[in-house]
């Protein structure tokens, strides 16, 4: 019924136009029993606020935008998913942005980020340096996710990923194996995301005694399921040697499980394998996968309380929040075997 107008609803309602408003701009100082009158009519007539009439008439249009590389990596696709269900229960909508995690798709996006369409947004940039990105569009509230360095006037929220790589390592660590690999970081500089994972896969190996040994970081020419299965392959085939591998991502992951199963190499009996985001694949591959596993849903609470809190006039220093993380034990890296 997208005829159904402001007047219909008060009419229904038996209100004025004036409560109608403040109803649908959530306005604090209107009585429960006038809000769930005002609320019933607007379901039965199926009333839709105007989106730039909100904008006239509040300054807002009830839009954040959500930023990030590719859609069609699973992480990205299960954090927009999230990240929207929790910014409904606010009252927002969400507005999806791709980067393609180059720096001019990156700079474009902050440089006009759907200029007067958006409140405010959640960005996780790729390629772009803190400094940069803190000269870009000062009048729209955002918030950075992920780990690339944020400056000192913006808020980020993000998991520590050097210690859930340690952690990951140590897991491998405890279970015997002694020849741990890295794979999947990229072959033409090192991601931000990836310097922080390779750091606490590192700082693991150093403490168990083990000395790092370069030839054992397996990078990519992609950041994929196939140039994992491409890159771990090679390594097999040049005759490097492992019993574990950490892997950057999930994708990582499992283009090494297809790699070792093309040449008859077992998991995780003669190599364990872990991965990294838990999607929602890594459950059902086989064997499933050993992941750290992001708290998603902590993250996006916690972005989106950040970033209202922009967009209601906070203006202190930047906020840095690291939210909690866990390791999913699953068949690709067992744990060690229990002795009874």
């Amino acid at each position: 019924m997208g005829g159904v107008r402001l007047q219909d609803v008060a009419e229904l309602a038996g209100v004025s136009m004036k409560t109608v408003s403040n109803v649908v701009r959530d306005y604090p100082h209107v009585s429960p029993r006038m809000r769930e009158k005002v609320q019933r009519a607007i379901d039965t007539l199926g009333y839709k606020p105007n989106m730039m009439g909100r904008r006239l008439a509040t300054g807002k249009t009830g839009l954040i935008a959500l930023a990030f590389a590719d859609v069609g990596i699973p992480y990205f696709a299960e954090l927009a998913r999230v990240v929207s269900r929790a910014a409904e229960t606010l009252g927002y909508r969400v507005l999806l942005e791709e980067t393609d995690a180059t720096l001019e798709g990156e700079r474009a996006l902050v440089a006009t980020s759907e200029a007067g369409l958006v409140d405010g947004m959640l960005f996780q940039p790729s390629v772009m340096g803190s400094t940069e990105i803190a000269r870009h569009r000062s009048d729209l509230p955002l918030v950075l996710l992920g780990e690339t360095a944020a400056p000192l006037t913006m808020d980020r929220v993000m998991i520590d990923n050097v210690a859930a790589a340690d952690e990951i390592t140590s897991h491998l660590l405890a279970s015997g194996r002694r020849r741990i690999g890295f794979a999947g970081h990229e072959l033409n500089g090192l991601s931000e995301t990836s310097r922080q994972r390779i750091a606490g896969y590192q700082q693991a190996l150093e403490r168990a005694g083990i000395a790092p040994d370069p030839t054992l970081l397996i990078p990519s020419a992609a950041i994929s399921a196939a140039g994992a299965v491409e890159a771990v392959g090679g390594a097999i085939d040049a005759g490097l040697g492992f019993d574990a591998l950490v892997c950057r991502d999930d994708l990582a992951a499992i283009g090494a499980l297809r790699a070792l199963q093309e040449r008859g190499i077992g998991v995780p009996t003669d190599v364990e394998v872990t991965g990294w985001d838990d999607i929602r694949l890594s459950a059902v591959t086989f064997p499933s996968l050993t992941t750290v596993s992001p708290d998603l849903d902590a993250l996006a609470a916690t972005a989106l309380r950040l970033l209202i809190e922009r967009m209601t006039g906070f203006d202190g220093t930047g906020r840095h929040e690291i939210v909690a993380h866990r390791i999913v034990v699953r068949e690709s890296a067992p744990g060690p075997v229990a002795v009874h």
